[in-house]
């Protein structure tokens, strides 16, 4: 299993993760707002079908070494918010839910859980994205959050965010072709 997301369909992309169990564990890291700021974003998840979700990142505060915020991401230093619902829910397996901004720059991003012995294949797939650049975008976030969230389930320091994004945008940019 390659860990760079994959280009599988138009408009989406694909991450995939073996992650420490049990499953019950990573889906907490899913839906707990506590635990879900340490690798994503914190904020409410009503997990119902049609439910509220508002993510609130600050990716400043997903590791202890402090690092600059890149230039072009200047505009959400100290925090941005997300707002949308969720589309499908059946713990601890599945969870989707509508991801944007505004109503024409909603996506759609599902996890998929699935039990591997004492481990948990997590499958990320982010899908209406409506150009290369939102694809490159989301493929090298998605990257280091799911990084991050490793470091944390192996109880690893957590690697600071926007380096890590840095080497992997670059490498996005070349998997994922202008055409």
């Amino acid at each position: 299993m390659s860990e760079y997301g994959v280009h599988t369909e138009a408009g989406a992309v694909r991450l995939e993760r073996v992650l420490p169990g049990p499953i019950e564990r990573v889906w907490a890291y899913l839906t707990e707002s506590d635990k879900r700021r340490q690798w994503l974003a914190s904020g409410s998840m009503d997990l119902r079908v049609g439910g509220p979700v508002e993510l609130h990142f600050n990716h400043a505060e997903l590791s202890a070494k402090k690092e600059p915020t890149p230039e072009r991401y200047k505009k959400y230093e100290g925090g941005h918010t997300n707002r949308g619902r969720v589309t499908q829910c059946e713990p601890p397996r599945l969870l989707s839910f509508i991801w944007g901004t505004t109503p024409d720059d909603d996506s759609e991003v599902t996890f998929e859980l699935s039990p591997q012995g004492d481990k948990v294949l997590l499958v990320v797939t982010h899908r209406r994205l409506r150009d290369r650049a939102g694809k490159v975008s989301v493929a090298g976030g998605w990257h280091v959050h799911l990084d991050v969230l490793v470091d944390i389930l192996s109880g690893n320091a957590p690697r600071p965010f926007w380096s890590a994004l840095a080497v992997v945008d670059d490498e996005y940019e070349r998997r994922f072709p202008a055409t």
